[in-house]
């Protein structure tokens, strides 16, 4: 008896152990795929600086609300 629940015991740790690693992959891809959106790279090769203007950021900050606003 005590045979089968080990087997048992090592086959749910197994399951446990492979739904981790799905869950692992999809995070893994879900960061690449926001890292690099429409597969576009996001910094230039020579110097690794962004390659995004004032103008950009300030439209990024007022998407999200972020943007320092006047008199406040």
């Amino acid at each position: 008896m005590a045979r089968i629940t080990f087997q048992k015991r090592q086959k749910e740790m197994k399951r446990q152990e492979k739904q981790r690693m799905k869950a692992e992959k999809r995070a893994q891809r879900k960061i690449e795929k926001t890292d690099e959106p429409n597969g576009e790279l996001i910094f230039s090769p020579e110097d690794r600086e962004p390659q995004i203007t004032e103008s950009e950021i300030q439209a990024a900050l007022n998407g999200l609300g972020l943007a320092e606003r006047d008199g406040r």
